[in-house]
């Protein structure tokens, strides 16, 4: 008995040891960490969604806006109805509309599922719906279901529809379900447009109700900064809609067309084709969301060939006046021979004729002329190899290969455009240097950030002096005789003088030139002195004909004659 006694006696005074030990460890040792996983549970937050920034065009209208939209959520610890039950009654309000092709009974039980695994969750606080119109809004009101509530968020509207849809990109929603912008504009200036989230906190018991008498904060979120761009809408407008029917004339599957102003590189109009609705992104395949004025690159061909002669110029390699003695037949390089494009050969051609015929041999003598090393360096300083520095997201970069991969015929291919690669919007810089002058600019499409009566210019980032000016001069002049004599002279109004370029350039498929798919492009500016506008136009894959005089060059004229009248362009002559 007395060993019993002593037993338990020993068994209490170790379990109260145990005892002691352990709120010790509790309260003592772990009380840091076990207060802040009290106070975890106790607290709940929540993001506030602040007002997204505004885009205009340059007069100040609105290409994209916000207006009221809503998120549904569901406080589980206040519901009253089970959740299979609240997810039938809210999921014929909250389905999408079916798209073509979809069953809409399919839909709602999807729809019902969907909601009531959300219901069946654990925690306090659960979003149902995000971005529900204000009618749907209307009809969850009406329902006064205890526990589902709604939260003003906003939603993105476009005016224009798809119009610069590459242009603007879109808003989604990032991985904790908050308004995030993708592609060009709203993913570029995503920070600047989304402004400050704001956030509120409660304290609750374990049930999720709120305490009397306990915490609560709340931070109101601040607004986003209104981005005032340079585009014009009329410009926008004309490229859009003359684009869409030249594809259509010339059978063409993809096309841009980009508008800068010379003097500053203000972005006055981008279009390309196919596009989407920003408004309506889901219900779009990824591929059509890049802007392949900036994000594609493509062998430029012949509108690359005053890149080249610029340099040479510049170089005091040729003269306008200097004579090609190797143009009177093709030109063998190695174990390749090089043609001009219809096979017409002009001997002792001046540098003048070699532009004005688009002669590909005249421009492997430019090449030699140069030598590698210039070349290469010409090219680096007019931008190939790096972005242009535009403030769009999604700018590809083409890579220059390294100097040491450089051979005599890729140093001839690419003085006429091939073996090399560009973007759009570096083709068109590059033609903008000579425009203005021999100067690099970057290309803009923000002109000031503006909110609540403050706002800032974003100046324009002039670079370095690529070509002396008399380069320039002299290369404008060559560019207005090829536009006046060369292959597409019949399509210029009358009157007028540009400077322009062709271009027709075979795309590269399985390590050889497809003979049957071009790209045709053409690149220009007017007025040739003091230009107003310099425009590039392709088209990718013209049915009607693979020439650019024949395609992109009527195109660029049918654009440009809106341009003179818009821009109060005078007739020269």
């Amino acid at each position: 008995m007395r060993n019993r006694l002593r037993f338990i006696s020993v068994f209490f005074l170790l379990g109260s040891i145990a005892i002691v030990a352990r709120l010790f460890y509790w309260q003592i040792i772990k009380t840091g960490e076990l207060t802040q996983q009290a106070r975890a549970q106790q607290i709940t937050n929540q993001k506030l969604d602040a007002q997204r920034g505004s885009i205009l065009a340059k007069d100040g209208t609105w290409m994209v806006s916000s207006v009221d939209a809503w998120r549904v959520y569901a406080s589980l610890p206040e519901l009253t109805k089970d959740p299979k039950t609240l997810a039938n009654i809210l999921a014929p309000i909250l389905v999408d509309s079916p798209k073509e092709g979809e069953d809409p009974e399919q839909l709602l039980r999807n729809e019902t599922v969907r909601l009531e695994n959300l219901l069946n969750r654990e925690g306090v606080w659960v979003a149902l719906k995000n971005q529900i119109s204000q009618e749907k809004k209307e009809k969850i009101e009406k329902l006064d279901i205890p526990g589902i509530g709604l939260e003003l968020q906003e939603s993105r509207i476009y005016p224009e529809g798809s119009s610069s849809a590459h242009l603007l990109g879109f808003v989604g929603q990032d991985e904790e379900g908050m308004s995030k912008g993708y592609f060009g504009l709203e993913g570029f200036y995503d920070l600047t447009l989304a402004g400050e989230p704001g956030f509120w906190q409660r304290e609750a018991n374990a049930l999720g109700v709120p305490l009397i008498g306990g915490l609560s904060r709340q931070k109101e979120a601040t607004r986003g900064v209104d981005l005032v761009t340079h585009i014009d809408k009329t410009i926008q407008i004309i490229a859009e809609q003359k684009l869409k029917e030249g594809m259509e004339v010339y059978g063409a599957i993809q096309g841009t067309v980009i508008v800068l102003r010379p003097k500053d590189g203000a972005v006055l109009a981008m279009a390309a084709l196919p596009a989407f609705d920003p408004a309506k992104f889901v219900d779009y395949g990824n591929d059509l969301f890049k802007n392949p004025a900036i994000s594609d690159s493509f062998e430029p061909g012949s509108v690359f060939k005053p890149i080249i002669m610029a340099a040479a110029l510049d170089a005091g390699v040729v003269k306008p006046d200097t004579k090609c003695d190797i143009c009177g037949g093709p030109l063998t390089i190695g174990k390749y021979q090089i043609r001009t494009w219809d096979n017409n050969y002009f001997e002792n051609s001046t540098m003048a004729e070699v532009i004005m015929h688009s002669d590909n041999v005249g421009m492997s003598f430019v090449g030699q002329k140069l030598g590698k090393e210039r070349v290469i360096d010409y090219l680096k300083k007019f931008g190939l190899g790096e972005t242009t520095g535009i403030d769009l997201q999604g700018e590809a970069r083409p890579p220059l290969r390294d100097e040491d991969d450089w051979g005599d015929i890729d140093v001839a291919t690419s003085t006429f455009g091939q073996g090399i690669a560009v973007t759009p919007i570096q083709m068109v810089s590059m033609i903008n240097t000579i425009a203005r002058g021999g100067v690099k600019v970057t290309p803009q499409v923000v002109d000031k950030l503006k909110i609540d009566g403050w706002e800032e210019d974003i100046l324009p980032k002039e670079g370095e002096r690529v070509i002396s000016e008399k380069a320039a001069r002299e290369m404008t002049e060559m560019m207005v005789l090829a536009a006046s004599q060369g292959e597409a002279k019949w399509a210029i109004p009358k009157g007028f003088k540009i400077a322009g370029k062709t271009g027709t350039a075979q795309i590269p498929v399985s390590g050889h030139y497809d003979t049957d798919k071009t790209i045709a492009s053409f690149v220009g500016f007017a007025p040739p002195v003091n230009p107003k506008f310099v425009m590039l136009v392709t088209l990718r894959e013209p049915q009607s004909s693979p020439w650019a005089s024949e395609t992109a060059a009527p195109l660029w004229f049918s654009i440009a004659r809106e341009l003179f009248t818009h821009m109060g362009i005078q007739p020269m002559y």
